[in-house]
This record gives C-alpha cells, sequence and structure tokens, in this order.
C-alpha cells in the first residue's frame, strides 16, 4: 500500500466534468491543501512552543554567530513589529484573510488556467496565518525566534506566509516578462 493509494481515483468509464477541474483531481488537490496547510501551522506551533520553553524573553542563542540566532521576541505588531499593540484588528483582519484563502482553493476548482502552483501558495499562506493567528488569539502577540540579525525577527509561519506570497507574485508574472 503507498501513500497515494487511499486517494481516489476516477474510474476510465466516467469522463471528465467540462466546466471544472477533474472532480478526483480536486479531491487530491484539496487534500495537498490541508497537508500543506497541518504541516505549517503545526511546525509552527511546536518550534514557538519549544523556543519559548528553551529561551527566556529576549534571550539570545547564537547557532552561527553574527548571521543566525534564536532569540525569543514577543510580537505585538503586524509583519516585522510594525504596528504595534493594535489589539483586536489583528484577530479580525487574519480571520478574514483565512477565508478569502479558503475561497480561492475552492474558487482553484473551477479555473482551467490555474496552475496546482496556486494552491500551494494559498495553502502556505493559510497555513502560517493559522499559526500565527493562533499566537494572536491564545496570548495577545506572536513568538518570533529567527533572528538572522539583519532582518526582524521572525518565524516558521512567517517564512510560509512570505514563500506563498512571493510565489503567487512571481505565477501572476506573465511568462513572456520571466
Amino acid at each position: 500500500m503507498t501513500i497515494w493509494s487511499f486517494v481516489p481515483q476516477r474510474p476510465a468509464s466516467q469522463p471528465p466534468v467540462p466546466s471544472a477541474r477533474d472532480p478526483y483531481q480536486f479531491q487530491f488537490d484539496i487534500f495537498l491543501a490541508l497537508i500543506t496547510i497541518s504541516v505549517i501551522a503545526w511546525a509552527d506551533r511546536i518550534t514557538k512552543l519549544y523556543f519559548s520553553n528553551f529561551l527566556s524573553l529576549g534571550e539570545s542563542l547564537p547557532i552561527v554567530r553574527g548571521v543566525l540566532h534564536m532569540t525569543l521576541v514577543h510580537n505585538t505588531g503586524i509583519a516585522f513589529g510594525m504596528f504595534k499593540n493594535q489589539g483586536i484588528v489583528f484577530v479580525i483582519i487574519p480571520i478574514i484573510a483565512a477565508i478569502l484563502l479558503i475561497f480561492n482553493i475552492f474558487y482553484y476548482r473551477y479555473n482551467q488556467r490555474l496552475s496546482r502552483v496556486y494552491i500551494i501558495s494559498f495553502s502556505l499562506i493559510l497555513g502560517g496565518t493559522i499559526g500565527n493567528l493562533i499566537d494572536r488569539i491564545y496570548f495577545g502577540y506572536v513568538i518570533d525566534f529567527i533572528d538572522f540579525r539583519i532582518w526582524p525577527v521572525f518565524n516558521i509561519a512567517d517564512s510560509a506566509i512570505t514563500i506563498g506570497a512571493i510565489t503567487l507574485l512571481w505565477q501572476c508574472i506573465p511568462s513572456s516578462a520571466k
């Protein structure tokens, strides 16, 4: 039995739906999205909990001295600490963003021109959004710990959001411009 054996396969006698993506392919895409979202959200939670228990607030552990440190920071702002202490606004905005991302994942089913890269990108962003939203709801701040010394301290969720957004932007550039 392989990992793919539980993913439903379209019977040969059943033709694909012409107005939408193949429903079996769509089921696989939803499975892929759920796995991506789950892996990002869980990796984010586990690393945040680990470094919260391992380091004191403000404490820094050099991994590569002067280049990469693990520094525990509580971020009450948004990206890179901007707009600190805005409270409930930073709970409402991610919830709205999550709803829009879920809509985009399902919209993908009806758009023949979009590649699977879009669903992975939206899933990375959604997984990161969920990871940071859990912190905001539970603690009132986001736990950050990855410190490259030349950039504000960030976490796994921030990385996933950034990679997903850059990938989406790259996909939006017409192929003739690449």
